[in-house]
């Protein structure tokens, strides 16, 4: 297995890139741990100003054009909850937590890390991949670009809970209610994402923004953030997390979840979802072609 993680340093910002494009940078164990190795490395490297995350471009035969983060890899997510119901055992939510929580820390890392962190988006970023980058204090990202949380629909809840404080209570519930696909120029209009650029403009635009950012000495950097984060926090950052996070195990284990499950063992994971999407038109659905993840 190729890492999935690499990373760059120049005039001060630590450029974290996702490097399994093939495989859409999807989310898994190995990736969670070596995102938050990097991270941790870089808010604590003197060196280092600003975190700037990324992905690598995919090779010229890829079939489905670019994603940041389509999500976690549903082959093994699915796998492993019908690994869960042969045990025959009653789900348990705890174990469920912790599980989840592990991958929610490592997202976490880029909103309390003492830096600024700016992500730059280019093609899929949604499911479990907007979990991760809504916690970047800013994303920036290519027109080509599109996010959502189809998880919404079934099986699953966004679990760092991000979107409320990004979008207010309207626009939050308008898309996860619906799970609908946001493309990158609708995601800068209201407010989702700082700004959506040309494709072949994005990472200089997002290094650019960066390296201006490194300018400032570290400290003030770090009271500022600290400083505006701290809203979130007095609006109950936490506890809207821990909520999410509950509820994403919830969502996986009641009866809708479990059949998601069951007719993914049976007809592979691509037919449930277009199975589920379909009636809505967007995303893997629309085109028949896309991410399996999310």
């Amino acid at each position: 297995m190729p890492e999935p993680i690499r990373t760059e340093t120049e005039a001060g910002v630590r450029s974290i890139i996702l490097a399994r494009p093939e495989e859409y940078n999807t989310i898994n164990p190995e990736l969670r741990d070596a995102l938050a190795r990097a991270i941790d490395d870089a808010d604590g490297d003197p060196e280092v100003h600003v975190i700037l995350l990324r992905a690598d471009d995919p090779p010229a035969h890829h079939p489905h054009g670019p994603a940041f983060c389509a999500g976690y890899g549903l082959d093994w997510s699915t796998e492993m909850q019908s690994r869960e119901a042969e045990q025959d055992r009653v789900w348990d939510s705890a174990m469920d937590m912790r599980l989840m929580t592990t991958f929610v820390d490592t997202y976490l890392k880029l909103w309390y890390a003492t830096k600024p962190t700016i992500a730059a988006v280019q093609g899929w970023c949604i499911g479990g991949g907007t979990d991760m980058v809504l916690c970047a204090d800013m994303v920036i990202a290519g027109e080509g670009a599109k996010f959502g949380y189809p998880p919404s629909r079934v099986w699953g809840t966004p679990t760092t809970a991000m979107w409320v404080y990004r979008l207010g209570f309207e626009r939050a519930k308008r898309y996860l209610l619906t799970g609908d696909e946001i493309p990158a120029r609708e995601a800068a209009d209201v407010g989702l994402i700082l700004e959506c650029v040309p494709d072949d403009e994005l990472l200089d635009r997002a290094t650019a923004l960066a390296r201006r950012m490194a300018q400032v000495p570290v400290n003030q950097l770090q009271m500022l953030k600290l400083l505006c984060n701290q809203t979130a926090e007095n609006m109950g950052l936490a506890s809207s997390r821990t909520l999410g996070t509950l509820f994403d195990g919830v969502a996986r284990h009641t009866q809708e979840g479990k059949d998601f499950v069951a007719r993914a063992a049976e007809s592979g994971i691509r037919q449930a979802v277009r199975e589920r999407d379909d009636p809505f038109g967007d995303y893997g659905s629309r085109r028949r072609q896309g991410p399996t993840r999310e």
